[in-house]
């Protein structure tokens, strides 16, 4: 099993905010099946001021450029929540061209 960490920011308006976490209070269920259909296992995303920090596992061959969007393809309704959310997202400083969720690198683990 690998894990991925990512940030992203929302747009820094407490009413987008609002409007986002109350969206990811009830996530469509076209979203979450699509979702657990490309291999993922567990997802979390958190909250601090206007950042969003996303950790997922996923199977060892699971590659996220690859597979990551490929829900999206599982039905016209996941693409549209992934259309809406990018309404309330902005890229973070210092991330790649083309990378929306923009991936941490791993310094620590407990376990590791």
């Amino acid at each position: 099993m690998k894990s991925y960490a990512m940030a992203l920011d929302l747009r820094d308006d407490a009413e987008v905010i609002e409007r986002y976490v109350e969206y990811h209070r009830a996530v469509w269920d076209e979203v979450l099946d699509g979702l657990k259909s490309i291999g993922i296992s567990k997802m979390k995303i958190f909250l601090h001021g206007s950042r969003l920090f996303m950790y997922l596992e996923v199977p060892d061959d699971f590659d996220l450029e690859r597979d990551f969007q490929r829900y999206t393809e599982a039905s016209p309704r996941a693409a549209e929540w992934d259309a809406l959310m990018r309404e309330y997202q902005v890229r973070v400083p210092g991330a790649k061209p083309g990378e929306w969720w923009a991936g941490m690198e791993e310094v620590f683990d407990l376990y590791g």
